[in-house]
């Protein structure tokens, strides 16, 4: 990476784009876009450079500046991430939604977020954000990006603007800390916290891609994620850019016949997908290997929740290659703890720390001391050592929500976890899912791995449920892979299974079989919605539920 000219400062999409665009890959395809229909667009760097620049251009015009926030709610069109580029060279704040949101999550993000642009289509206009607009005062313009001219105030056709706009833009002086992105993460009730991200973590993006994904010059990789979640821009947008390679971007919805077909067709190198992809491939007892040519696929890579031990061992089974999973978060920014392509992988473990990321395991003593747990194997509060660069700079309007996540001078991730001796770090739960029972605390994700050994199951959810004698008893949620019926016979055989691999205190005393397992957008299971479900709980926020 070079800075902007001049000594301006540190801007993301120069990094990503221009530099490239100015240098001798201005004619590689930076991006290839499927449609669900199956029309194929390329953009080539100098392409990209020029149309993001049209789209700063516009803000511009529209006195749109540096901080301001501008959203984006659309499927994966290549509105979205022209959109995202020429905000970042604004200077201005990009903000994705997940396209499938419904009007109340788009109004808390909306409206949370100080959005002053939000670029959608007609029909999402329509349906739901029209109604909204009186409340939404800070909303000025809502640029449509299927409409052939202007429908009125503040109501634009962005084909137009970017018809009628120059491809030269000089992006203004960055600083490394200036805001870049506004994500929103869902809690379990309440409004959703706004992650604020800024050009300096360009920096995570660039390492983590050279190290984790294993970028070389090149590659073509294709991130499954959605840019409604971080990894969707962190990783759908900016690290492969950085790395001047070609980025695969497919606009539907999963279909596993359609993604072995480009995985096969596009000749992908690096993939990087959800456990809940990879186990609806299991479920479907797919072996890719034996039917496509993967023969160019070198890497794949897991995030989204932790990988169950029985998916690493599947993909070389039906992949031909081992799944190397990682952990990172929202506030995070980037990839933090990782099974590097270079290392040994360990199936269940979230692998080491990437370097110059310090990671702990600690206990809180206190309010405002924690103790750093040196022995291995010994459960505690994942913790992080503040100051990487693409860690999170605020929660936008909750300053003391932000606070609150910094103990003693580490940054308490709200994960628990426990680290082997030679230093792989293994996931066990968030703190609040953590279930007590007979005075043993069971994570949920160990019960899951286990019954997931099983033949016959494809997913497991895990909760903790109140009994007046031990606490909480543990339940398991399943969901059976197709062709096999649920029956008592079978709910007794998971049980004596799942005694005979954790014992009798951690394993499930109580089983349900159910068709499918409730998740949210990003692929994660559930366990609040099963549990609130089980209990007769208000259900919070449903915002991000798959299908929802």
């Amino acid at each position: 990476m070079e800075g902007l000219p001049g000594g301006k400062g540190l801007n993301i999409a120069h990094e990503a784009v221009d530099r490239h665009a100015d240098g001798p890959l201005r004619d590689h395809v930076a991006l290839r876009w499927l449609g669900s229909e199956g029309a194929t667009r390329d953009f080539t760097y100098g392409e990209l450079k020029g149309q993001s620049n049209r789209f700063a251009n516009v803000l511009r015009g529209l006195g749109i500046g540096k901080g301001d926030t501008v959203s984006v709610l659309a499927d994966r069109i290549p509105e979205l991430y022209i959109a995202a580029l020429g905000t970042l060279k604004n200077t201005s704040v990009f903000c994705p939604l997940f396209s499938a949101f419904g009007p109340e999550p788009i109004y808390q993000r909306l409206s949370k977020g100080d959005a002053k642009v939000l670029v959608t289509s007609q029909r999402r206009y329509s349906q739901k954000v029209s109604h909204l607009m009186d409340t939404l005062p800070k909303l000025q313009h809502v640029l449509l990006v299927d409409a052939e001219d202007h429908l009125g105030k503040g109501l634009l056709s962005l084909p137009r603007l970017l018809a009628e706009s120059s491809e030269v833009f000089s992006i203004p002086p960055t600083d490394p800390e200036d805001s870049a992105f506004l994500h929103f993460t869902s809690g379990t009730t309440g409004m959703p916290k706004g992650a604020i991200h800024v050009h300096n973590a360009v920096l995570t993006h660039y390492v983590t891609g050279k190290y984790v994904m294993d970028f070389h010059p090149g590659d073509i990789f294709w991130c499954t994620a959605d840019p409604g979640w971080i990894t969707g821009t962190s990783y759908g947008i900016v690290a492969p850019l950085l790395h001047g390679i070609t980025n695969i971007i497919d606009e539907a919805d999963f279909d596993a016949m359609r993604w072995c077909h480009i995985l096969e067709s596009e000749k992908v190198s690096i993939w990087y997908t959800a456990p809940t992809a990879i186990r609806r491939f299991m479920r479907l007892s797919l072996e890719p290997s034996r039917h496509y040519d993967l023969r160019h696929l070198r890497v794949i890579h897991s995030v989204g929740e932790p990988l169950n031990p029985e998916a690493v061992v599947w993909g070389q089974k039906a992949m031909g290659l081992p799944i190397h999973d990682n952990w990172w978060q929202t506030e995070t920014g980037g990839i933090m703890i990782a099974n590097f392509p270079a290392m040994e992988i360990r199936p269940g473990s979230m692998g080491r720390p990437i370097p110059g990321v310090e990671a702990a395991i600690v206990r809180r003593i206190d309010k405002d001391t924690v103790e750093v747990i040196e022995e291995p194997e010994i459960q505690g509060d994942l913790a992080l050592r503040p100051g990487w660069p693409s860690m999170f700079r605020g929660y936008l309007h909750d300053e003391e929500r932000y606070r609150k996540c910094f103990v003693g001078g580490w940054y308490l991730t709200g994960d628990l976890a426990k680290r082997d001796a030679d230093g792989y770090f293994w996931f066990v739960g968030r703190a609040d899912d953590i279930i007590k029972t007979s005075g043993h605390m069971v994570g949920p994700f160990e019960v899951e791995s286990t019954l997931m050994e099983h033949p016959a199951v494809a997913e497991a959810g895990v909760i903790g449920k109140p009994d007046p004698l031990i606490g909480e008893i543990v339940k398991a949620f399943v969901a059976l892979k197709p062709g096999i019926n649920p029956s008592e016979e079978l709910r007794l055989e998971l049980i004596g299974f799942a005694r005979k691999k954790l014992g009798s205190a951690v394993a499930p005393k109580e089983i349900d079989f159910q068709p499918n397992l409730p998740k949210n957008k990003a692929g994660k299971i559930m366990r609040r919605l099963l549990k609130a479900r089980e209990l007769g709980l208000p259900e919070g926020d449903l915002s991000t539920l798959e299908n929802n």
